[in-house]
């Protein structure tokens, strides 16, 4: 009973979080980013009705909080073109601009709006490409996303991630009556969504790779049940409710299986549910607590959290089943492990002193970086493109999300207007 009550204690860490839009800062950039002039997008229909949205605003403000690229303020441009015919290179290269996007917003039909974006390379003094979108002014953020994401892709060589979405526990009101919600929200935390919500805790959200499902842990009946609940329908389905422990939800990379810590059989322990049969497997029987699953991107390995060795560490075992392997053996403390995309890092959540934070591990190297400085960060997840990790911490006496790259070299805080956040987790890109 006592190894339940602290699995218990460790699920209740994750569970209070927050309403609201978040707020970037960026609290550290590489040195030497890329600097990049994006022009306001004209509207080119009625002044007195511009579009929602302002696109171009979007785009600056995604590219500058990748930490990749300096934006250059609006208020030091020395022109506003729209069109290709007119750019003047030399008053962006007399600005030391290195690229430079402009675009332009037109009506469209009946509640529609068209986009066109062009991007230069300043110095050669050609486009390197241009492309046009047609949308609605429900989508125009979305498209504001997309278009960053090719700017990023084009000049780093590596995908964007600002089309996706975040997911995260929300807690509000008092002590005595919570109210608990799971949300998502774009990557830049506009358009928070409430995908449920309950006066009991509500843990551990995890995506399905296609980025349409979410399953998570509810308390609202009493005790801990594992949910799955489409994201754009809200349809969802209980998929256990067993006596004990169910917890830490974890889909496999094709989608067909869901691997979870249970303790319906006695010690918490891993097992893997066939989600078209509901038949269960367990991978992983031992006496300790074993908990927080995560499948590595081929679907070979389960990694997990394991007491087992005398204090929480990660261990890897085989989908098919054997003896599991120790990874991590520095500092006394080390939980809540997943994979990057590329399957080639760990991020884990670190104790150093006293302090927990947030780490990586090259599996090839066995090496690990710590990357965070907090006293409390917790739950790590990576973006889609392996860039960034997205994670909890406590900033000004409550929890916020922030991010960091792979390498440290890029923080950012995604400072909430009111409320705690926890249990952050970055989707896919959707398929």
């Amino acid at each position: 009973m006592k190894r339940f009550m602290r699995l218990l204690f460790l699920l209740l860490l994750g569970m209070q979080a927050a309403h609201a839009g978040l707020v970037i800062e960026i609290t550290e950039g590489v040195e030497g980013a890329l600097p990049i002039a994006v022009v306001p997008f004209r509207w080119k229909g009625d002044p007195a009705s511009p579009p929602p949205q302002k696109v171009g605003r979007i785009v600056a403000a995604d590219l500058h909080r990748s930490g990749y690229f300096k934006t250059l303020p609006e208020s030091q441009m020395l022109a506003f073109p729209s069109a290709t015919a007119e750019v003047d290179f030399r008053d962006w290269r007399a600005l030391k601009q290195e690229n430079l996007v402009i675009g332009e917003v037109e009506p469209n039909g009946p509640g529609g709006y068209k986009v066109i974006f062009k991007l230069f390379d300043v110095y050669q003094g050609e486009q390197l490409m241009g492309y046009s979108f047609a949308t609605t002014a429900r989508d125009l953020r979305s498209v504001a996303h997309h278009i960053a994401d090719l700017i990023y892709e084009t000049l780093t060589g590596k995908p964007g991630a600002f089309a996706t979405r975040i997911a995260y526990v929300v807690s509000e009101g008092t002590l005595e009556h919570p109210r608990i919600s799971l949300r998502i929200a774009d990557s830049d935390g506009y358009n928070s969504q409430m995908i449920v919500s309950s006066s009991e805790p509500i843990l551990s959200p995890a995506w399905s790779p296609d980025g349409r499902r979410l399953a998570y842990v509810s308390f609202e009946n009493g005790r801990p049940s594992i949910w799955i609940q489409e994201v754009f329908t809200g349809k969802r389905q209980r998929l256990t409710h067993f006596k004990g422990i169910n917890g830490a939800p974890a889909f496999s990379p094709d989608g067909r299986f869901l691997a979870m810590a249970l303790s319906k059989d006695g010690d918490p322990d891993i097992y893997v549910m066939d989600l078209a049969t509901r038949k269960l497997r367990r991978l992983v029987r031992h006496w300790a607590i074993d908990t927080e699953p995560a499948w590595s991107p081929d679907g070979r390995y389960i990694v997990f959290t394991s007491d087992r060795g005398g204090s929480p560490q990660i261990y890897r075992v085989p989908v098919t089943g054997g003896a599991a392997e120790r990874l991590t053996y520095e500092n006394g403390y080390n939980a809540r492990a997943s994979y990057s995309p590329d399957g080639k890092l760990l991020t884990f959540i670190t104790r150093v002193g006293q302090q927990f934070r947030i780490a990586v591990m090259d599996l090839a190297r066995g090496s690990v970086r710590v990357l965070t400085d907090g006293s409390l960060d917790e739950s790590p997840s990576f973006a889609p493109n392996g860039s960034m990790i997205i994670y909890a911490t406590r900033y000004g006496g409550k929890g916020v999300l922030a991010a960091v790259s792979t390498d440290g070299r890029v923080e950012q805080r995604l400072a909430l207007q009111s409320g705690d956040v926890r249990d952050p987790v970055w989707s896919p890109y959707y398929k």
